[in-house]
């Protein structure tokens, strides 16, 4: 079973017990977290597609260890211009281990205030009719 998950920003393809480097996650090593915005899943061939994100599930993992990763030099040139410029960085990364995708807690609805404030405009309503 993988499934595609939004981390970030940025899209990954995840399986249980696989290790990913994503972008710097403002969490302490060892934390465990959980990621809701599961664009696809696929199980067996059972391939369920959320629009945009299918709701009830979630990936859970914890994270590894925080890093610097590879530098990456970008270097540009125009010829004959005797231009050449080099710049570089090295990305702040956090890797992270997928320890579960499943079904993420059921969520308590706010149905019950909207509720309210629909009473309170059609007995506002009546009134203005009386």
């Amino acid at each position: 079973m993988y499934a595609i998950v939004e981390i970030a920003g940025h899209q990954y393809k995840v399986e249980k017990d696989q290790q990913v480097f994503v972008n710097r996650l403002n969490a302490e090593e060892g934390a465990k977290i959980k990621f809701d915005r599961v664009l696809l899943t696929d199980k067996a061939g059972d391939v369920t597609v959320g629009a945009p994100a299918i709701d009830g599930l979630a990936v859970h993992a914890t994270i590894e260890r925080h890093l610097k990763g590879d530098k990456v030099l970008i270097f540009k040139k125009k010829r004959r211009k005797g231009y050449q410029k080099l710049n570089g960085f090295r990305p702040y990364l956090t890797e992270i281990r997928i320890t579960d995708i499943k079904k993420a807690a059921a969520k308590k609805k706010a149905a019950p205030a909207a509720e309210a404030k629909t009473t309170a405009k059609t007995t506002a309503k009546t009134k203005k009719e009386a």
